[in-house]
């Protein structure tokens, strides 16, 4: 793998885009998972448009402002000591977005509680990358992409949805570019690659076997 398409890929599979990859995939290949399945087309990409603006378009442009008020070095995050205040403001985000989906929301609290779960999940995994962050440089590309796996692969296991066995062979092939490609850049030894996937993994499945 060359340095553009490790690039191209980091971006791509930008932790912060996992989210709203884990919603499209439920909200349209698996809706009774998550108690969408009456609702119609359109409320459910409103759904996923709230979901990338709370979980991307918001922390995004939070990085940003810290970027440009001097607060962190570089855009990519990529020494601890920038790390930790985006993470940490992030979480917060999340979190918020976690209370909107399930307590202000009344409809999706009442018959999607399944959503605000696993945002929820999402949160803790953000909050732990920056705690380890503190001390260690966990990688949070691979945290993003084995949360999906991790979702998805325990919705297969509990509810039986074989028809996104597919769609979790193509996620565990993103999750192997995802790691290479970190790699490459040198940006997380194999050590915080796997740490990062671990973590992510094991928090989602978790939360799908015993929460939802």
């Amino acid at each position: 793998m060359n340095a553009s398409l490790a690039r191209f890929l980091s971006i791509a599979l930008h932790p912060l885009l996992m989210p709203t990859l884990l919603f499209a995939i439920l909200l349209y290949l698996a809706p009774s998972i998550v108690g969408v399945d009456a609702f119609s087309g359109t409320l459910r990409l409103s759904l996923l448009v709230l979901i990338f603006i709370g979980t991307f378009a918001v922390p995004s442009l939070l990085i940003y402002y810290l970027y440009r008020s001097g607060y962190v070095q570089s855009l990519q995050l990529d020494t601890l000591a920038d790390r930790r205040l985006p993470y940490f403001l992030t979480a917060i985000v999340y979190a918020g977005l976690t209370f909107l989906f399930g307590f202000r929301m009344q409809l999706l609290s009442s018959v999607a509680p399944e959503i605000a779960i696993l945002l929820g999940s999402v949160t803790v995994s953000i909050l732990l990358v920056g705690l380890i962050s503190l001390y260690w440089q966990i990688s949070a590309h691979s945290v993003g992409i084995g949360g999906v796996v991790g979702a998805v692969a325990g919705i297969i296991t509990k509810f039986g949805e074989v028809d996104l066995v597919f769609v979790l062979a193509i996620l565990v092939i993103l999750a192997g570019l995802t790691g290479s490609a970190r790699l490459q850049l040198n940006a997380h030894t194999p050590a915080q690659i796997g740490a990062g996937f671990g973590l992510g993994f094991f928090l989602s499945m978790l939360t799908v076997q015993f929460l939802i």
